[in-house]
């Protein structure tokens, strides 16, 4: 049996090496200040699918990531790991977009990659940490839904069966395929770059990258069509424009507060018995212990 699994990846601000200069006076994060990485659940995500596609040769799996063109960097990234092919859904029109307008911007994405078996992403972004783009993509689409996987572990040609980690301990449930499911960050990490795929699709670009860039792969792409990343529009997709960006978007934010923690003064010591029991005092007289 062949596989058809399509993975959700977002590009987003390194919120895990927050400055001072990481918020901007309105309370918007300021992404130029913060490196965009691979969101790392999403990760997690990839490598659950990359090990359905060891286990069953033939197996497809395809990245969607909605983003500016840049995004496309993580397309690569996953092309570099095992993947076969990506999507990016990019346009102007997509700005401002909350958890609903998005995961309705990306049912209209996966409908058009149909028909597919798994829909697989991470538990939630570190940017919005809201956990809500993969289960509402489900119900869009009318997908059965399992969060919180850790581990797939049996597929059959119509269900499968997935590890859960709860707050309290794990379950194993069964799910009829096609299946969305969002990953959580114990699962495995996701195996590194191979330099063969590296070497392979390094010049894997979007039609905006190579406007950007001024370069001519013309003859590349006639030779090597995999090179190709697919940009998908507002138009491409038949999409509701009212139903996407500021529009389209309930979620409003009604106060932010830029919080930065900072240690006003440091003690170095070292591991002298004289230095311990001074610590211990300290501790003991501030009541921190004691």
């Amino acid at each position: 049996m062949k596989y058809r699994i399509i993975v959700l990846a977002k590009q987003v601000p390194d919120t895990r090496n927050v400055g001072k200069d990481a918020m901007k006076a309105d309370g918007t994060v300021n992404r130029a200040a913060l490196p965009a990485i691979f969101n790392p659940e999403d990760l997690n995500a990839l490598e659950q699918a990359l090990r359905i596609k060891d286990q069953f040769p033939g197996s497809e799996v395809i990245i969607l990531t909605m983003g500016p063109f840049r995004a496309a960097e993580i397309i690569r990234e996953a092309l570099y790991r095992g993947a076969d092919r990506g999507y990016l859904i990019t346009d102007r029109k997509f700005a401002g977009s909350d958890t609903l307008a998005t995961s309705y911007a990306i049912s209209l994405a996966v409908k058009k990659l149909e028909p597919y078996h798994f829909v697989i992403s991470g538990r939630q972004a570190i940017d919005g940490d809201t956990a809500q783009v993969g289960p509402q993509t489900a119900e869009k689409l009318h997908l059965p839904q399992v969060t919180y996987a850790e581990d797939i572990l049996d597929i059959t040609n119509t269900h499968v069966s997935i590890k859960r980690r709860l707050e309290m301990g794990v379950e194993v449930v069964k799910a009829k395929l096609p299946v969305a499911i969002t990953v959580h960050g114990s699962a495995p990490s996701c195996r590194p770059r191979l330099a063969k795929l590296l070497m392979k699709n390094k010049h894997a670009r979007t039609v905006t990258e190579l406007q950007e860039e001024t370069k001519d792969y013309t003859d590349l792409y006639t030779h090597r069509p995999y090179l190709q990343i697919e940009e998908w529009t507002v138009a491409d997709l038949d999409a509701n424009v009212e139903m996407l960006g500021l529009s389209g978007s309930p979620t409003k934010v009604k106060k932010i507060e830029n919080v930065v923690l900072a240690h006003k003064e440091s003690k170095k010591l070292t591991s002298d018995d004289k230095e311990v029991e001074w610590l211990m005092q300290e501790l003991i007289s501030s009541h921190v212990i004691g």
